[in-house]
């Protein structure tokens, strides 16, 4: 069972530093934690991040929902240069309302020069019927408001011309 979630925004910034920001910058800076979702504090196993089939280790500081330590695996399927990515992020080391996965999809769309749209999207899978009701909660309500702190936190980074950790 799947429950998606979409937001859209513009950045005002190069194509390049839309899409590139969110997946090769410092994913410290970009998911800084909010009420129930830890602070990720670093990666490792991410000598190839950014490329379609690798992965990285996610590490989180230690929270209500979390003890700390490995978070999950962050897992690059798709990149069409210039235009969308799409990753998984799975193996949670915290159990989180029967969730196996969750599919993140930026997409940038060149509207004129230094104005791109961004359509970003999480499809959120789970197992447990039972949970249906605080899945979708859970997803349209607190998701939502986390994927536009992030959404923000790419901006700033974006606009900074913050330096890609990965290429």
């Amino acid at each position: 069972m799947k429950i998606k979630v979409s937001i859209q925004s513009i950045f005002n910034c190069s194509l390049e530093r839309a899409f590139k920001t969110p997946m090769l910058c410092d994913v410290s800076k970009i998911h800084t934690g909010f009420m129930v979702m830890p602070k990720v504090t670093h990666t490792s196993d991410d000598e190839n991040w950014g490329t379609p089939g690798f992965s990285k280790k996610v590490f989180v500081a230690k929270s209500f929902t979390q003890k700390g330590g490995f978070a999950s695996t962050d897992t690059v399927i798709e990149r069409c240069e210039n235009d969308y990515w799409k990753i998984e992020v799975g193996n949670f080391t915290a159990w989180m309302l029967s969730f196996t996965k969750f599919v993140g999809e930026w997409k940038t769309t060149e509207l004129s020069e230094n104005k791109i749209q961004i359509d970003y999207t999480y499809t959120m899978h789970y197992t447990n019927p039972f949970f249906t009701p605080l899945t979708y909660l859970f997803t349209k309500l607190f998701w939502k408001v986390y994927m536009k702190r992030v959404l923000e936190n790419v901006r700033k980074l974006a606009y900074s011309n913050e330096p890609y950790l990965y290429e």
